[in-house]
């Protein structure tokens, strides 16, 4: 890290959500390190005061803070909006990072399938009603996807998958609908400064796959010795949100610091229209 990135990030304020383990956690000490006020979210109290005080030791920054949020609960990432918008000024960073793989079909507290409820509506919520103060801070977006969006269908007729449920089938439509949620943000906000892309952080040895079926997890641990660090999964993500490089790009696909194609559905206007329409609609935005 050089002094020039330091600079770039001095006087920021980063949002990172999920920042208590695995990638998010990574990136949250990578961001402080190089200056940024750097808040992340926890769901479990005794967890996030753990990482809290590894966060502030690892980076030598003691301007790491953290706010409660669990994307299950559109009641709390309304909480949380608020809590944040009380504390700060500006967002110059939203990481929407948080998410996961669930085997086994459950509900939010809303009555969603969990797997789009956390991974797409809860950071759809989340950024819709930061807007403001993210247009005024001329804010970075940077939605975490995977490699799994190459598999996924998003199904406006049955977005929480009631008729036929599986667990990867879930998670593709998810990681797919943060894309098409990046290009469609972009479409709508990048007139007004925002620049807003989305990433695969590569394959990433974390606790991803804890609530997965059997052979899942095993599938997982074999691979587990060849999967990047949660450090190396991070660097994409810091480099969206700090890098002079990427000023003014937006609209894109990135792994390994490079744009790239993403599954030819993503690029169907359509789509991004009809889901930020259905969107808008579960979350109470409409």
């Amino acid at each position: 890290m050089n002094d020039k990135m330091i600079d770039t990030m001095k006087d920021k304020v980063v949002l990172i959500t999920g920042g208590t383990s695995g990638i998010g956690k990574a990136a949250a000490i990578q961001i402080a390190s190089l200056g940024a006020t750097t808040v992340f979210t926890y769901r479990n109290k005794e967890k996030g005061d753990k990482s809290l005080d590894e966060i502030r030791t690892e980076s030598g920054s003691s301007d790491v803070h953290m706010l409660e949020l669990d994307l299950a609960s559109l009641d709390s990432v309304r909480r949380l909006t608020e809590n944040f918008l009380k504390e700060y000024k500006k967002l110059d960073v939203l990481i929407n990072n948080a998410g996961g793989y669930f085997g086994y079909r459950k509900l939010t507290e809303e009555g969603f399938e969990y797997t789009i409820g956390v991974n797409h509506l809860g950071p759809f919520l989340l950024t819709n009603l930061l807007k403001d103060c993210l247009i005024s801070s001329r804010s970075r977006i940077i939605n975490v996807s995977s490699a799994a969006q190459q598999a996924g269908r998003i199904n406006l007729d049955d977005l929480m998958l009631e008729e036929k449920f599986a667990g990867f089938k879930a998670y593709a439509q998810a990681k797919l609908a943060n894309i098409v949620f990046s290009y469609e943000l972009d479409r709508r906000w990048g007139k007004e400064s925002i620049s807003v892309n989305a990433v695969h952080p590569g394959a990433v040895g974390t606790n991803f796959g804890n609530e997965a079926k059997p052979a899942f997890k095993s599938l997982i641990k074999v691979g587990k010795p060849f999967l990047k660090t949660p450090e190396q999964g991070a660097d994409t993500i810091v480099y969206l949100a700090s890098s002079p490089e990427v000023e003014g790009i937006s609209g894109k696909f990135f792994t390994r610091r490079k744009p790239v194609k993403s599954n030819k559905v993503s690029y169907d206007r359509e789509s991004w229209k009809g889901l930020w329409e259905l969107s808008e609609e579960l979350t109470g935005l409409q």
